[in-house]
This record gives structure tokens, sequence and C-alpha cells, in this order.
């Protein structure tokens, strides 16, 4: 009869020993063999017709091998069960000084040494203590809102060619080919092409290109013509080389220079921001725009708030994990080996998400927070309404079709269930906090320092 006994060999560390009896293996043994000589092929005798001495000598030991080791993996697991043992991934086999020898000539007692890593009981304090937070609430000036509304009319603007080049805001297209001193192009030379506002070009590059005309074309090495901060970002872009090349001579071709006229504030413009309204006048579409603009601050404000719950939850929550198992856990558990110095290395992130996966975990199995497949299926069709810029008003045939194949699709179901679940979640935490608002200016809001530093002084 197999006997399961456990120790303590450190911090939420057990190790487990099941100790089989001959009794415990033996039959299971013996009927896959029967099994395996119904279905093995031996060249010379008809499929089932093997002698069973001959399949025991050929196949035995390492069905034997198999039968012990899984009864003890079986035994292991009625085990755990039974005493509700809430673990970390799977037990995993302890080394032993001497190989385990099996023999299936000789059956005798076994033992095996498995180790487990314990999950902790704990408590969420940050919870129970009601932490003051702070929730950032930008405050939309009409500067911010003008600042938008001139980079709509600049992207939807449109380019004017130009006689000669007038001015830092000029849109410079050119073309860049590697020549010698003389400007003659070599034969290797890869022509790269360009478009930029003069202003971001190298200063010196600027002053050449001043009231040149379109076509004109002159030498440059990228080594003259920068300063030390100008030549890496130069050189990579729009040149796509390396400061090695550096001391190169290009033919530097301006093919056409243009201003940026930026779009009228008309009723066109409205239109195309907006596609699924009516927009009377400049005055609504401001107003339009602050309300974006307003929603845009409110999604990044509550981010943070919840980056900070986050790294509170993780970093004040107090408890102990079985890091040694954790480790050798990390190093033989995976698919591929790792050194000991990667999982040094790699510990901490793992450390910090382990304990993320826990404390949410526990939140929303204490706080029943779920989400229903009906939700995912809405989500996704909502998604998908908005990518073609529909309204949940508009007859959409094809739906159902699309809906049935992602249904299907695991990977897209599972992160949306997950990203919803976790909205869930946050969306319950911040009402657990004693949240203040506090109105700042979008150059306050992003002086402040980050979540994850402010709670970096843990443990």
């Amino acid at each position: 009869m197999a006997t399961v006994t456990r120790e303590n060999i450190g911090t939420l560390h057990e190790k487990i020993t099941v100790k089989l009896t001959k009794e415990d293996y033996m039959p299971s043994f013996e009927k896959s063999l029967k099994q395996y000589a119904k279905n093995v092929n031996v060249p010379g005798f008809r499929k089932g017709n093997v002698p069973s001495g001959m399949v025991r000598k050929m196949f035995g030991q390492n069905i034997f091998s198999d039968e012990v080791l899984r009864s003890a993996g079986t035994k292991l697991e009625e085990y755990l069960k039974n005493e509700s043992v809430a673990i970390f991934a799977q037990p995993m086999v302890m080394q032993k000084e001497s190989p385990l020898s099996l023999d299936m000539n000789s059956p005798a007692e076994v033992d095996f040494d498995f180790e487990i890593g314990l999950k902790p009981d704990f408590e969420i304090t940050p919870l129970k203590n009601k932490t003051a937070l702070t929730k950032y609430k930008v405050n939309v000036s009409d500067k911010l809102v003008n600042d938008e509304i001139d980079r709509i009319q600049r992207r939807f603007g449109k380019a004017e060619t130009q006689e000669a080049v007038a001015s830092k805001e000029d849109i410079i297209y050119s073309k860049y080919e590697q020549c010698d001193a003389e400007g003659n192009v070599l034969p290797e030379s890869q022509m790269v092409e360009d478009t930029v506002l003069l202003e971001k070009l190298p200063a010196k590059l600027q002053e050449m290109l001043m009231g040149k005309k379109n076509e004109e074309s002159f030498v440059i090495r990228p080594a003259d013509i920068c300063t030390e901060e100008e030549l890496a970002s130069f050189m990579k872009d729009p040149l796509k080389l390396g400061v090695e090349a550096a001391n190169n001579y290009y033919k530097f071709t301006l093919t056409r220079v243009a201003k940026l006229i930026p779009r009228e504030l008309d009723q066109e413009l409205f239109a195309q921001v907006f596609q699924n309204r009516e927009v009377k006048d400049e005055a609504e579409f401001k107003e339009l725009i602050r309300a974006e603009v307003e929603k845009e601050y409110t999604r990044i404000a509550n981010e943070r708030l919840d980056n900070e719950i986050f790294e509170l939850l993780v970093h004040n929550t107090h408890f102990q994990l079985p890091v040694d198992f954790l480790k050798r856990w990390m190093k033989d558990g995976g698919e591929k080996p790792k050194t000991q110095a990667e999982v040094e290395q790699e510990f901490p992130g793992f450390d910090h998400q382990l304990r993320w996966t826990l404390i949410s975990d526990k939140l929303i199995q204490d706080n029943d927070i779920n989400v229903s497949l009906e939700e995912v299926k809405e989500h996704i069709k909502a998604q998908v309404m908005g990518y073609f810029g529909m309204t949940s008003d508009d007859d959409a045939p094809w739906m159902d079709s699309y809906l049935q194949k992602m249904l299907k699709d695991n990977k897209t179901m599972d992160e949306t269930y997950r990203r919803l679940l976790f909205e869930k979640l946050f969306a319950w935490l911040r009402t657990q906090f004693d949240v203040t608002e506090q109105e700042v200016t979008e150059e306050e809001f992003f002086k402040l320092p980050d979540a994850h530093a402010a709670h970096h002084h843990h443990h």
C-alpha cells in the first residue's frame, strides 16, 4: 500500500515523498504489457501473436519504468487533491544523489521525492486601510484645444509647390546619392528619397538650402554639415546609414519645395473629422474637439490611477513566496532550461508579476467579478463596428457570421475576456480607495512622478 509523507524544507517549500510497494504498480504493469502485446508489430509475427515472453524481453523494462513513474504521479495527484494543497506550477521531481534503479525482474519498494511550492495565505492590507489616492483631472485649456485644431488643420492640409525655399516651415522633397568630391554619382550608390520640414534638417544644411530652386543639387559631406548632436540621427534618417559613413560625399538634389497650406475651418473639414455627425459651425466644432481632448485626458488620468493602484497593491500587500522553489522551477520547468544567471536576472520581474497574479485572482474570486460570453461578444461587435465607422443602429447582416468565426478564435476571445475582466476589476478597485480629485494643468500632469517609482521603496 502506497504511503505519502511531507516535510517542510523552506519557506512555503515542501518535500513530498511517495513510497510505492510492488503491489502499487505490478498489476498495472502486467496489464500494460498485455495491452502492448496485442498491438505491437514485430517482423515475422502476426499482429497480436507475439509471444509474451518476447514482448517482455524487448519492451518490458521501458513499460515497467513508465508504469512505476505513472503510479507515483497518480498517488501524488490524489494526495494533493484530497488535502486541497494550493501549489504553484507543478510538482518537480527532486534530484537524488544516486539515480533510481528500477528493475522489472526484481520489483521492490521505491521512493519518489517531489518538491512543491505552496501558495501563501494573505490579506490585501491596502484595501483594508482605505489608502488615500489622488485622481488627477487635467484642465483642458483653450490653448490645448487650439493646438489640437492646428494639428488637425495641418494634417488635412495640402502641400503647394513653391518656386524656391523661403521658410523653415517649407516641406523639402529631396534625394541623396553617394558621389565623389566633384559630385559624380558612384555606380554602387543607392538613391534615398526623403520628405521633411526644413527646420528638421541640420542647421547648416538649412542655410545651404535657403533660396534654392527645384532640381538644384550640390555636394554635402555629413561630417562637415552636422554638429555632433545632429550627426547620428541625420545618418540614420534620411540616409539609413551608420555614423561610420559620415565622411562619404553625397549629392543632394532638391526635387520639390512646397508650403503646407493648413485646411480652412469649414464644413468640409468638420465633415471629414466627424464623419458620423452634422457639425453646424466653428463653435460647435471647437466644443466637439474639446470633448475629444477631455476624453483622452480622462483615459490617461484613469490609466495613471489604475497604475498607482496596481503598484500600491503589489508593493504593500505583504506575503512570502517559495523563492527557492520558484527559482528552480524557472530554471528547469520551462521548455528549455535557463542558466542560474538568467534566473537571477529575470526573477525580480517574475516576482512582481506573480504577486499581481495572486492578488488579482483573490480579488476577482472574493468579489465575484466576472465577464459573460455575451459581454465578450458585444465588445468584439462594438470594436468591429467602430473600426468600420458604423454605429450600433447600422444594419450589418455579415456581423453574425463574423462573430461565429471570432468565437472559434481562442486567442482573441481569451484576450478580450481578460481585458474586460481587468477593466471591471479596476472599475471596482477605484471605488475601494479614498480617492480625491485634483485639477492640474497639462504641464503639471506630465511632470508627476510615475507610479512605479513612487512605490519602489517596498518590502
